[in-house]
């Protein structure tokens, strides 16, 4: 896809959550996400975060953490999350359409939004139907890259094959199932391999 394109697809699984997030009660907002240690309002204060940064503050706050990835991570998330979760629910709507993002590829946007997006969704029972071209961008994205979440390097020797699109990746010992599914475990989350099979599931279990 183009970057136009790119920034098309970002912006509508963000309105998509969005519509996910409006009807939730006060104690939802508490429920832990998929993302180890946040809740599901810290994840989204994330994704405020990011959604706002641009390349000239990511440096000047890698450099404020000490140049320690999580902890400039987590500085974000407390930034957006000192008010209640509606209030970070407004920021996340003000930034809908921006296109600003850390260093790095458009690409991990919209992994970024799909990912962060299931997080939040799964813990709280929300189902969505994404395209399935997202998954298939997002998916083709981090099949050949480590960045942050080691994906490459999860899955080299096995085959991914989606049940429910003509997409696979790899070779070896197969694993297959949902794309969706298969999203999440190529990405380091159990959460998705209730829902896949195949000859190469222990080595992929044992990856996470």
């Amino acid at each position: 896809m183009a970057t136009t394109e790119l920034w098309t697809v970002i912006h509508a699984e963000r309105r998509a959550l969005v519509a996910d997030l409006e009807p939730l009660g006060d104690e939802q907002w508490s429920t832990p996400s998929l993302c180890a240690l946040w809740s599901v309002h810290q994840v989204l204060g994330h994704m405020v975060a990011t959604a706002k940064m641009t390349p000239p503050r990511f440096f000047a706050g890698m450099a404020a953490s000490g140049f320690r990835f999580n902890s400039f991570t987590a500085a974000g998330v407390g930034r957006e999350t000192t008010g209640p979760p509606r209030e970070t629910l407004a920021h996340f709507k003000a930034q809908l359409n921006a296109t600003t993002h850390p260093p790095g590829p458009v690409g991990a946007m919209v992994g970024e939004a799909v990912l962060h997006g299931e997080d939040i969704r799964r813990p709280l029972g929300i189902q969505r139907d994404y395209p399935i071209e997202t998954l298939v961008t997002v998916a083709d994205f981090y099949k050949g890259s480590n960045l942050l979440l080691g994906t490459k390097t999860r899955i080299a020797g096995l085959t991914l094959r989606a049940a429910d699109v003509d997409w696979s990746t790899g070779s070896g010992p197969e694993v297959r199932g949902p794309m969706i599914s298969l999203l999440l475990g190529m990405t380091g989350r159990a959460a998705g391999l209730a829902q896949l099979s195949g000859e190469g599931m222990a080595t992929l279990r044992s990856r996470l």
